[in-house]
């Protein structure tokens, strides 16, 4: 039975690898292989992400190794496609596990012709919408209220898909988090909050930012039940995860998932040197010896099939062909056009953008003065 409020996180699986409680039916070896691809998928797009980053081949990149079974457990227990998501800047994991393309993060990321966002959105700000995957917001929280709003909107037309919020630690002090709380709460939205807690917003570590004892325990203000999961157990976060989400689809309102896990890397590339100002060295190993990937592999290694060197070694290069090659595909497509800023908002274009336009045309063809 999985219970809300508890006071420790609902696991699975141990560190070791060994289950603490029946493993589910449906996790068989095969899926558990495929849970552990599209993690080292996610962890190796991550490398390749910071590699172009230093090459000067984008300009900003928030990093998510260590997070890998909370982001790829949720899209795995959702209905691609089918609900709404309306994720944090950190969630590429979660959009490549629900079938985002590469190509398209990639272009993204890149400001390429190839970008759906035609090169106007910040890096590493992706939308989706063949998987009803929202774009992507730098401002903390700012997707909670519409996502309680799009929610509000489910329940009046009476469908049965649910929106899903994701967001980090540091999110749950602002106002706007308060805010789309309360408002989905009120309203009885079907709306699956799930704080991916990795316990740093940038440098505030959770207990200077809060006098609670955890996240989830917030939810009873809300009047919403809240679940405490191990992050870093990709069977823990599905296993709520879906149980949770179908509740919130059945009409009972909505939820908290509160998902503890930890970000090995820095915040961005803002603060490239995280561990030696404000994290002990001590701090980032001690959540290293957790990795949720290494978990995967324990696990099946006790099932007994285990991952050897060699496939490990060939997953991890079939990522790095992958991106190398999505990178030369969307670097091939050339730079967006300076006429696209005056495209894509107005069905006719007012005069006023109209003399603009004129006027840098001039300018690029050495008319204007």
């Amino acid at each position: 039975m999985i219970q809300p409020f508890t006071s420790d996180p609902l696991r699975w699986v141990a560190e070791d690898g060994l289950p603490i409680r029946e493993l589910p039916d449906r996790f068989t070896p095969a899926v558990l292989r495929d849970l552990h691809r599209e993690m080292v998928r996610a962890r190796e797009f991550d490398k390749k992400l910071v590699t172009l980053l230093r090459q000067g081949r984008t300009t900003f990149y928030a990093q998510s190794s260590g997070m890998e079974a909370t982001q790829v457990g949720l899209a795995r227990s959702i209905r691609v496609g089918h609900d709404w998501v309306w994720p944090y800047y950190r969630d590429h994991a979660l959009g490549l596990a629900m079938g985002v393309p590469l190509l398209d993060l990639i272009s993204q990321c890149l400001g390429t012709n190839s970008d759906l966002c035609r090169g106007r959105q910040m890096p590493h700000h992706f939308a989706a919408q063949r998987q009803n995957f929202v774009s992507i917001s730098s401002s903390i929280a700012s997707q909670v209220p519409p996502a309680a709003g799009n929610a509000m909107a489910q329940k009046y037309l009476g469908v049965d898909e649910i929106t899903v919020c994701t967001f980090g630690d540091g999110a749950t002090s602002e106002g706007d988090w308060h805010a789309g709380m309360n408002m989905a709460g009120a309203a009885g939205a079907p709306c699956l909050f799930v704080c991916e807690n990795n316990q740093w917003a940038i440098s505030t570590n959770l207990r200077a930012q809060t006098a609670s004892e955890t996240i989830h325990i917030k939810a009873k203000a809300y009047g919403m039940p809240g679940y405490y999961v191990d992050g870093n157990d990709v069977v823990a976060v599905m296993e709520v995860v879906s149980h949770v989400a179908e509740g919130v689809r059945a009409g009972n309102g909505p939820a908290l998932v509160e998902c503890l896990t930890y970000r090995v890397g820095s915040h961005s590339n803002a603060d490239a040197d995280a561990e030696k100002n404000y994290r002990t060295r001590e701090e980032v190993n001690a959540w290293l010896a957790r990795d949720p990937i290494t978990r995967v592999e324990r696990l099946l290694d006790h099932l007994g099939e285990p991952v050897s060197a060699e496939e490990r070694a060939d997953l991890i290069s079939a990522v790095h062909r992958e991106v190398d090659e999505a990178v030369l595909r969307a670097e091939a497509t050339g730079q967006p056009d300076w006429r696209i800023m005056f495209e894509d908002v107005y069905a006719d274009t007012p005069v006023h953008l109209r003399e603009q336009a004129a006027f840098l045309r001039n300018e690029q063809e050495g008319v204007g003065a």
